[in-house]
């Protein structure tokens, strides 16, 4: 019996030797508290969240060194190494690239998203990649205010605050900056004039009257598409989807795509 109790104090004296416990604050650039912030030990289910002061207290069972992992929603990770049990520790949140994409289609020079006077959605190669569609065209039917007209099959055409037809007029769609409208047709034809989503290296819409800044033939709103820099980009780029389509009518059938760029 001597020896089980022996035994047991033995096993807890281990464990409590083992715990280490980490405090510390997250705060941003301007040094103000992250209410929130998610706080993880690196491979271990083991993790806490700063309160109203950024404060934040981890135990962990586990002797250092060992690695935590802050995230924030709208700032860039940051992975900490602890050292020594009962170490306090400062956490500076960088702002994430989201905050700080630059946008052009607002006034025609490049400003920050935040700094933008007027809403602009804008998509880049990572929701690209992202997006659940046959194309990337087809994923812009996903962000705000915007209509997708099927004309046909394959005719897909972008719009927005509605009044649409086949031929829409009121709609501006730009590439690079050219106006890339049918000459004989006087409108923007959509994907069969638009870019291959290899060369897409960003995609702004500026919907409503706010686009009026690019002529009265933007008065639904406009699409601005750029493309990769042949300098910036360079080598060869490969895309393969795969995927089923389910309707009623025809059953489940197997999609694929690929496409390759030089």
């Amino acid at each position: 019996m001597k020896t089980i109790i022996t035994f047991f104090c033995l096993c807890f004296s281990v464990i409590a030797f083992s715990q280490t416990t980490v405090t510390g604050n997250v705060v941003d650039q301007s040094q103000n508290p992250i209410l929130g912030a998610n706080i993880v030990v690196v491979d271990a289910a083991l993790g806490t969240s700063s309160d109203y002061d950024g404060n934040f207290t981890l135990t962990v069972d586990q002797n250092p060194p060992f690695t935590i992992q802050i995230t924030s929603i709208g700032y860039q990770a940051v992975t900490q190494e602890v050292t020594a049990n009962n170490q306090t520790l400062t956490i500076t949140l960088n702002e994430g690239d989201a905050l700080d994409e630059v946008v052009v289609s607002a006034s025609r020079t490049p400003e920050s998203v935040r700094e933008s006077p007027v809403t602009i959605e804008r998509i880049d190669t990572r929701d690209i990649k992202k997006a659940s569609a046959p194309n990337f065209y087809s994923s812009l039917e996903n962000l705000k205010g915007v209509d997708l007209n099927k004309g046909s099959l394959t005719f897909n055409s972008v719009n927005t605050r509605g009044f649409a037809t086949f031929a829409n007029v009121r709609f501006v769609q730009l590439v690079d900056g050219m106006d890339n409208a049918s000459p004989a047709l006087n409108f923007a034809v959509g994907n069969f004039l638009g870019m291959n989503e290899l060369d897409v290296k960003s995609v702004e819409l500026l919907p409503g009257a706010s686009s009026a800044l690019y002529g009265a033939n933007a008065f639904n709103g406009i699409l601005f598409m750029t493309s990769k820099s042949p300098f910036d980009d360079q080598g060869v780029s490969v895309y393969v989807k795969n995927g089923v389509t389910s309707q009623q009518a025809a059953g489940d059938n197997n999609f694929y795509d690929f496409g390759i760029r030089t």
